[in-house]
């Protein structure tokens, strides 16, 4: 359909970005996807510490503290800020940094708000699922409800809070509206010369008022 010039055209956005799916047992892609995002943001937050502590060791002793991986206390640590991290987001409000960025929610299987005991115990259950080829995460692909290894231990499950996916589309299709167009502007017609007086048509007042016989000379 053809918007006339003036007239305001309203473009919807797609059927996908109008469909939701909030309370969705949420997918392999989607859960892949936050926990790749929680391992950016708690290794990144670790590393900045160990900075801190060698720039501090630095200015106090004047000597520097070399960290790689092969230092035990190291992996350990790592361990130790995984484990708090993972264990603090989804005893808080079941949602991580990568959840809340991808619209994933750890749940009971009711439902229900996870408790902090139940996160700590799926927290530890967590590595299990890599066990064994990562055969502890087929569930997510295979089961009704998608739930991996250490979500049958701990009894959670995982679900769209949000649909990041549609909220996508429907901040890249928002209605947008078109500019009405200015009508044209009708062309100017030239104005007309004006006509110059002959000097025998140009009279002066004074003159036309004189009788004719004031004319001839006496």
């Amino acid at each position: 359909m053809t918007a006339r010039p003036g007239e305001v055209t309203r473009i919807e956005p797609p059927p996908a970005a109008r469909e939701s799916l909030q309370g969705h047992y949420a997918g392999f892609a989607s859960r892949f996807a936050a926990f790749a995002v929680d391992l950016v943001v708690l290794t990144g937050i670790f590393l900045l510490v160990l900075a801190a502590i060698n720039f501090a060791a630095s200015v106090l002793t004047g000597k520097y503290v070399s960290f790689n991986r092969g230092n035990t206390w190291v992996v350990v640590a790592y361990a130790v800020w995984a484990f708090i991290y993972f264990a603090h987001f989804w005893g808080l409000n079941g949602k991580t940094a990568g959840g809340a960025l991808f619209g994933v929610q750890v749940v009971t299987n009711d439902g229900a708000d996870v408790s902090g005991r139940r996160a700590i115990g799926r927290t530890l259950a967590f590595p299990l699922s890599f066990l064994i080829l990562c055969l502890g995460f087929l569930g997510i692909l295979l089961g009704d409800q998608r739930r991996a290894l250490h979500d049958v231990i701990a009894g959670t499950t995982v679900i769209y809070c949000w649909d990041a996916r549609a909220a996508r589309l429907r901040m890249l299709s928002r209605p947008r509206y078109s500019t009405p167009q200015a009508p044209p502007e009708s062309p100017s017609l030239p104005e007309p010369p004006s006509q110059a007086q002959s000097p025998s048509q140009a009279e002066s007042p004074s003159q036309a008022d004189q009788p004719a016989g004031l004319d001839q000379a006496g």
